[in-house]
């Protein structure tokens, strides 16, 4: 078994993703979609950038490394009745069936991040990117004061150190890692526009509940309380999420969390 597509198939990444689709359809918004533009999602979840770029008439296919969520993301756009948006199965390091040049905007919005070897990653959306289009990321930025960074500073001290030869998904979020990772694919470096932006999760739920949601469907934090339970530090685990969240939460109505995150947002003009 691919140990990334494991990681993203347990539990039930939709839970969190509910909590991400009003900032997911703003940052769509924004992109300058036109009707019938062909647009590849890749590691597009269950559609939380998909289905609303769909909606402004773009020909949208996403692709995910993680069937459940492949399963979930065609479930949302057949009842919302799309016909111009399908979810497929593969992987962002090698897009196996998709041909060169397919695609007029490429965007990835927290997902390419997470395959392990980033450099095919790179080389992959510029193939599949035609020339004059663009692509899109958005990833999350290593020891940025905000929740998901310090939700993987916190979740890391309870799980045991990674593999010999692991690449941190994080340093997505670093410019200069992101243009040598697009100048090796053949993107020139003045192509590449990088910035700060926000996202915002918006739970229906207090901080300590969205904790456990985290705990029980997010892939990542699951397996920190695992590995954290066998030293009988799980406990301890929970509450300094806790905390976490509660200080990052900046809704006054005590059913609802709202915490927003700093993100880098990676625009590439190819070729």
């Amino acid at each position: 078994m691919n140990p990334n597509k494991a990681l993203w198939e347990k539990g039930d990444f939709t839970k969190i993703a509910d909590t991400m689709r009003n900032s997911g359809a703003g940052l769509v918004a924004r992109l300058g979609i036109t009707k019938n533009i062909k647009l590849l999602d890749l590691g597009c979840g269950d559609g939380t950038t998909a289905i609303p770029a769909a909606k402004l008439g773009a020909d949208v296919t996403g692709i995910d490394i993680a069937e459940n969520l492949v399963a979930a993301g065609n479930a949302r756009a057949k009842a919302a009745g799309l016909t111009n948006c399908t979810f497929k199965q593969g992987d962002a390091c090698q897009l196996q069936g998709v041909a060169d040049d397919s695609f007029d905007m490429l965007v990835s919005i927290f997902g390419a991040m997470f395959a392990p070897k980033p450099y095919d990653v790179a080389k992959e959306m510029v193939r599949v990117t035609k020339p004059g289009g663009k692509i899109v990321m958005g990833n999350w930025i290593p020891g940025d004061p905000t929740l998901v960074a310090q939700i993987l500073k916190i979740s890391s001290a309870y799980t045991p150190p990674p593999p010999e030869g692991f690449v941190s998904p994080m340093l997505w979020g670093v410019e200069a890692e992101v243009v040598d990772r697009f100048a090796a694919a053949g993107v020139s470096k003045q192509n590449i526009v990088c910035q700060k932006a926000d996202f915002t999760f918006v739970a229906q739920c207090t901080p300590n509940e969205f904790v456990d949601l985290f705990k029980r469907y997010y892939g990542p934090t699951m397996s920190a309380f695992e590995a954290a339970g066998k030293n009988g530090k799980a406990a301890q685990l929970e509450r300094e999420l806790q905390a976490l969240f509660a200080e990052k939460n900046s809704s006054n109505n005590s059913s609802i969390t709202s915490i927003t995150a700093t993100y880098l947002l990676v625009e590439v003009t190819v070729s």
